[in-house]
């Protein structure tokens, strides 16, 4: 059984040899020469006015946290489109369930002004 597993594993040493190769390759070829302009934040092309260390609104955090929950909640259609002919109408009619609540949540959110920024 444990045999079943090499191919994988060397799979992923290969990956990770080629990613830790790059970077090092990359460290050892690159200029370094810091200068105040380059150490700068990048906003834009705008120059900082304050400290990037601000305190961000409750706001962002809560369009970051809805975005996760209803992306991961998305990535569930993925197994369903894929076993579809296998579940038939069951599956269908509980997959029309499952992105109604999804939607009736989505259209809640919006109303309550969640998704707003300002």
């Amino acid at each position: 059984m444990p045999q079943n597993y090499v191919p994988i594993f060397i799979f992923l040493l290969i990956a990770f040899l080629i990613g830790a190769g790059t970077v090092l390759v990359a460290s050892l070829i690159r200029p370094n020469n810091p200068d105040k302009v380059k150490l700068m934040p990048y906003e834009c092309g705008i120059d900082p006015v304050d400290s990037a260390r601000k305190r961000y609104t409750v706001r962002f955090y809560i369009v970051a946290i809805l975005f996760v929950v209803f992306d991961v909640e998305t990535v569930f259609l993925f197994p369903w489109a894929v076993q579809f002919k296998l579940l038939g109408l069951f599956g269908f009619v509980e997959m029309m369930v499952f992105l109604g609540i999804l939607i009736v949540g989505y259209i809640w959110i919006w109303k309550k002004g969640a998704l707003e920024w300002i």
